[in-house]
């Protein structure tokens, strides 16, 4: 079974990231609307999770829907539901409305689960059929290089009273994360599997699915990319309407 239809879904998961840095999410987004120039329209947010991202771009203006497929974190998202704000269980390897949206977004590492690269190619494909002819797509990636030389191999942290042991390595192309959990008498075993996609990678990918990189970033302050320093990957592309 994959591994992201379990962990996504656990309680758990929401416990060891219930600290992701808001403000931090926040100071992105505003800076990538400024930058592209951005007060309306249609946003999709793939991959949102309990839709941090997704009730922002909503209270600044913009129509938003957020799809995933935890069923947990969707349920959760849409206590934030309005007329402009909408939240959908959904694959993001299927197309969920062609044709549709302004902007196109995959925020924080929420790409590179799948074992067959033929899924990955398929989620590029959907994200750019979701888009209309002029849409953009945005996606927000670890800088895979400054990970892997920068790997913390083992931790402990304890969390509302739940002991999390982290394993992480790198292996065959992959960040593999090993999640030990003791909460009382329980113990539980998940783990994370990223592709260590490259930006080389996602230029591929792109160009197969009829998009052009037009916009390179490093960090959330909108930096130049260095691959080897920065934090981020952070990709604008849009569709080779030539």
């Amino acid at each position: 079974m994959d591994w992201f239809r379990n962990w996504f879904d656990s309680k758990y998961y929401h416990i060891l990231y219930k600290n992701r840095d808001k403000d931090e999410a926040i100071f992105f987004l505003k800076n990538i609307i400024k930058h592209l120039k951005l007060d309306e329209g249609k946003i999709l947010d793939v991959a949102c999770g309990k839709g941090r991202h997704a009730k922002y771009l909503n209270e600044i203006g913009f129509n938003v829907t957020g799809i995933d497929l935890s069923k947990n974190s969707i349920n959760h998202a849409k206590k934030y539901s309005n007329k402009k704000l909408k939240f959908f269980v959904h694959d993001m390897r299927s197309v969920f409305k062609e044709n549709t949206f302004d902007l196109v977004t995959n925020l924080f590492t929420s790409f590179g689960y799948f074992e067959n690269t033929t899924d990955e190619q398929d989620t590029i494909n959907a994200m750019a059929k979701n888009l209309h002819k002029q849409g953009l797509l945005l996606i927000d990636f670890m800088n895979v290089k400054k990970v892997i030389n920068s790997l913390v191999e083992n931790e402990t942290k304890e969390i509302d009273g739940v002991k999390f042991t982290i394993e992480r390595k790198f292996d065959k192309n992959y960040i593999i994360k090993k999640i030990k959990i003791k909460d009382e008498k329980t113990i539980l075993n998940f783990q994370e599997k990223v592709r260590a996609l490259t930006l080389f990678d996602f230029n591929i990918m792109l160009e197969k699915a009829n998009m052009k990189i037009i916009d390179l970033f490093g960090d959330y302050s909108l930096n130049n990319f260095n691959a080897i320093n920065s934090d981020r990957l952070i990709i604008i592309a849009k569709r080779n309407n030539n």
